[in-house]
């Protein structure tokens, strides 16, 4: 090492460090040494906050160039997290509670692949469906060319200032052309002609095309929302339980906290449910419409999940609210943590089956639709759900080809597809 390296000036040093991160490259000024100035010379020359300067760049090198750490992408997050590799999962979970894709770091979007969230959230944010709702529901002013939305009244238009032309909706001519003879305000005899003649056969089937997508766009949009915003909620009930509801449901039925954690566990198992049940959304868009047997399996196990978890949030949120309430022990107590906990565990079962099939592509459906609701509504139990706006029925009763299924734990699997109960 040469003399120059111990006779560095605490001025280069510091200016080094306030310059940014290349300090962590600092070398000796000395051309013909180049010999690297370490942490344990830094720490020796500057002052206290220049030593935390230099130490959270070092962090985040370390963090930034390690292929198995990554910083978290919730906001105000300070924390790194470091995946396991060989989990099975890309869905990692940070410190502060934040669960986000290894992969592509958005939020934890299991069962969807990253393609479709990107595809997803790109859409969520494009101006393509503000398009496709102006041209669904507007038609342009025939002299400005102003996009104008009609919703209601007579045919009689009037565009807004400066224009301020006046035109029929229907055919788009002059009003001063319309009158009694012409169909009155709420009809266009010239329009009706025209459209028997097949003028305006390809204008209209153009808005009705937009108009067909954004109500598809618009269904599963709505659900995809919905269930963000009651996952939120559902957050925020989960944190009040674990900090306020717990103790004093332990004091009201004198049981220790260690035997209410059924409650929080029902919780959690509600806002992970209200996770996946959102993607599924996203998912069954994309899905083509041409693979009707996959849809009608995803949608049936969609709403199987889907009321299943309907059934535990309430039980959860309302049912719980009467021994909150109560003045002294319940009881029925008892027989609300059998329901609970029995809820819990049954719509674990479904959002298993669904993600499981979902991240399979439901292969287990082939182009004939071999694998049945029939079957599928066995393995489930039966029951009546509704996803997407549909409805799946199932029977509880099991043939005696269905009991041959069973294993030795008693549970039963479907013989067609990857469904257990």
């Amino acid at each position: 090492m040469c003399s120059i390296f111990f006779f560095l000036v605490a001025g280069y040093v510091s200016t080094a460090v306030n310059d940014g991160p290349g300090c962590l490259m600092l070398r000796c000024p000395d051309p013909s040494c180049g010999a690297a100035v370490g942490q344990e010379m830094i720490n020796l020359w500057v002052s206290e906050d220049d030593k935390e300067k230099y130490n959270r760049y070092f962090l985040r090198s370390f963090i930034e160039d390690n292929r198995k750490t990554k910083w978290c992408p919730a906001p105000g997050c300070t924390y790194a997290v470091e995946y396991v590799v060989g989990s099975g999962s890309y869905d990692v979970t940070c410190c502060c509670s934040y669960s986000f894709c290894w992969n592509c770091t958005e939020e934890a979007h299991r069962p969807v692949d990253c393609d479709t969230v990107a595809k997803w959230i790109l859409k969520n944010s494009a101006e393509s469906e503000n398009m496709n709702w102006i041209l669904a529901n507007s038609k342009p002013c025939p002299k400005c060319k102003r996009p104008i939305e009609k919703n209601q009244g007579c045919m009689h238009i009037t565009c807004t200032p400066p224009c301020k032309f006046e035109f029929c909706w229907l055919c788009l001519g002059p009003w001063s052309d319309h009158g009694e003879r012409m169909g009155g305000f709420y009809a266009c005899n010239r329009y009706e002609t025209a459209k028997q003649e097949g003028v305006y056969d390809e204008s209209e089937k153009r808005r009705e095309m937009a108009k067909n997508s954004l109500e598809i766009y618009t269904h599963y949009y709505e659900r995809w929302a919905t269930n963000q915003a009651s996952r939120q909620k559902a957050l925020v009930d989960l944190q009040q339980m674990q900090s306020v509801h717990l103790e004093k449901l332990s004091d009201i039925q004198c049981q220790p906290e260690s035997q209410l954690k059924f409650i929080i566990e029902a919780w959690q198992q509600i806002v992970e449910c209200r996770r996946v049940l959102k993607w599924t959304y996203a998912y069954g868009y994309y899905l083509p419409e041409h693979e009707h047997a996959k849809r009608q399996f995803f949608e049936y196990l969609q709403g199987e999940a889907e009321s299943g978890l309907e059934r535990l949030h309430q039980c959860a949120e309302k049912e719980l609210q009467v021994y909150l309430n109560a003045k002294e022990p319940s009881k029925d107590f008892n027989d609300f943590r059998t329901k609970l906990a029995g809820l819990t565990s049954v719509t674990k079962n479904y959002f298993e089956n669904l993600v499981r099939a979902l991240e399979h592509g439901l292969s287990d459906v082939d182009s004939h639709g071999a694998c049945s609701r029939t079957a599928s509504s066995k393995s489930l139990g039966g029951g009546t759900g509704k996803g997407r706006g549909s409805r799946g029925k199932g029977t509880a009763s099991r043939s005696s080809t269905s009991a041959r299924n069973l294993d030795d734990s008693g549970h039963w699997s479907c013989e067609h597809c990857t469904l257990q109960m």
